[in-house]
């Protein structure tokens, strides 16, 4: 006991204080920064981009497409493209995910996340989902496993992962959704009590990611069901998934 309790002294609090305004690491890539002027002659990086996340007419990026690899920005030296470390990347609109010249992060968490009265008063104290990785890579699957450890502790908030469909609120799906994985997660979707979210995790699961063009994906069950929320990443970072949960069921 008396070494447990110096283990804990020594250790002090690990866990992160303040997560909706946690400060990130400067090599984090998050949200992009663009301005045309500073480039003469954009679309010589038409082909740089593994996803079609970027385009010119007008300069855009697509975050439900984008990997935040960094290919655009490194090959653009005279800084027309650049990822800032904003990792509140989080919408309810799919559209809003498009990321336009002259938008600044502050600009774009204003209008990101539609906050409705229903979703508030039913999931605002506990909210249980059920994760389903559609043919993922376990990228974003580890990134929200890292959710619940002691550093993120998103458990503090009533935010929980569950075994069962039964005893969930909503899903939250990562990976691309691959032919095989089709049924399995419609049937999961099914077996959630009603009323019930779903929520996209990273470029897979949004736009299908780099396997977008593959024949064995089948993504069907998003044009049936709603969407309720889409967090950016590849993979996700658990302050952007954290910080995207809480303010769609909390603001």
């Amino acid at each position: 006991m008396f070494d447990t309790l110096k283990s804990r002294i020594y250790q002090g609090q690990q866990f992160i204080k303040d997560i909706p305004n946690a400060p990130m690491r400067s090599q984090f890539r998050g949200f992009p920064i663009l301005d045309s002027t500073k480039c003469e002659k954009p679309e010589q990086y038409a082909n740089v981009c593994p996803t079609g996340a970027l385009n010119f007419e007008p300069l855009s990026i697509d975050m439900g497409k984008c990997t935040f690899c960094g290919a655009c920005k490194n090959l653009c030296k005279d800084g027309a493209i650049e990822f800032s470390n904003y990792y509140k990347l989080a919408s309810t609109s799919r559209e809003k995910l498009v990321i336009t010249e002259g938008m600044t992060p502050e600009e774009y968490e204003k209008t990101a996340i539609e906050v409705k009265k229903e979703i508030t008063s039913v999931f605002s104290r506990s909210l249980k989902l059920r994760q389903v990785s559609a043919a993922g890579c376990n990228g974003c699957e580890m990134e929200l496993n890292a959710c619940s450890n002691a550093n993120f502790d998103m458990g503090r908030f009533g935010i929980d992962f569950v075994a069962s469909p039964r005893h969930a609120d909503g899903i939250v799906i990562t990976g691309p959704i691959s032919d095989n994985m089709a049924y399995a997660l419609e049937n999961c979707y099914n077996s959630v009590p009603n009323p019930k979210i779903v929520i996209l995790c990273g470029a897979c699961a949004i736009s299908g990611g780099v396997f977008q063009d593959s024949t064995e994906l089948n993504r069907e069950f998003l044009e049936k069901y709603p969407i309720d929320l889409y967090i950016p990443g590849c993979p996700i970072h658990p302050l952007t998934f954290i910080n995207a949960i809480l303010g769609y069921i909390k603001k």
